[in-house]
This record gives structure tokens, sequence and C-alpha cells, in this order.
């Protein structure tokens, strides 16, 4: 599904400063996505981390992994599945950070192999930047009920 169709806002109940998705690129769902980043010198994070050599906190490229990965799980879902749900990111596992991403970068994800248990999903995610991998990690996130966490 082209870009043009798809409203991160939609998808991602994340807000400024903290929804790091600017474009989804493509997207089957429940089979893959393809999104980007654009990292600004403007990113609050910069401000701290760190204000002499800005660099991309790896927990915030996990972060957008996660938020990258959800949206073609909630595609498959109707809006009676979704009603007062929220996707937790649930956890990580064979996180690897390979290159430092810095103001100017376009942090590119991708997400797939989508796999569900019960309420739990599962995808490999990879992050680069210029063709160069800078992260990559298997996500999984589960589907809660509002206020029930």
């Amino acid at each position: 599904m082209p870009s043009e169709q798809i409203k991160i806002l939609d998808y991602l109940p994340h807000r400024y400063p903290f929804l790091l998705i600017d474009r989804v690129v493509e997207v089957a769902p429940g089979e893959y996505i393809k999104a980007y980043k654009n990292v600004s010198f403007n990113e609050p994070f910069f401000q701290g981390h760190f204000p002499q050599e800005p660099i991309m906190p790896g927990v915030l490229i996990l972060e957008a992994m996660a938020q990258a990965a959800i949206i073609p799980v909630v595609q498959t879902l109707s809006e009676e599945e979704l009603k007062d749900k929220l996707f937790l990111f649930t956890g990580a596992n064979n996180v690897r950070f390979r290159h430092q991403v810095v103001p100017g970068d376009r942090l590119y994800i991708e997400c797939k192999e989508i796999h569900k248990k019960i309420q739990l999903w599962k995808l490999t995610c990879c992050a680069h930047v210029d063709g160069n991998i800078v992260a990559e990690a298997k996500i999984s996130a589960v589907m809660t009920n509002i206020g029930g966490i």
C-alpha cells in the first residue's frame, strides 16, 4: 500500500515529541512494513544526548522500530477488535546497534516475519541509514485494554 494512503496518526497513539515515524513507504497488513524517520538536529533528545556530539539514543531507535512494527499488525484487526485497546512494547531480543544515527540521517525501518500467539505479536526489525545497518532486533508487543495495564 503506498504511503499516501497511510495516515500514521490513525494507527499509532503516539504524538510529538514521541512519534518517531515520519512516513510509511510501503506496508502489507500482517506481513511487513517499510517506513522512515528523518532525524533532525531539532529533535528534543539532542539537547542532552550529546550537545557537542549529537547521537540518536539507541533506545529511541528501538522505539522507532517498535512503532513501525505495530502498524501492519493494527491493519489486520477490525475497529471492534481495536476498540479500547492499546499495544504495549513488551520486549526486544537479539538487539544489536551497529552504527550511530546523527542529525541529517534518514532512518529507514523494515519489519517483517510477523508471528502471533494469543495477544502477543513478534516481528523482526532492521534499521538502516544509507544502506548501512544501524540496528536490528526482534520486537514483541501485546494488545491490552486501555486502563488495564
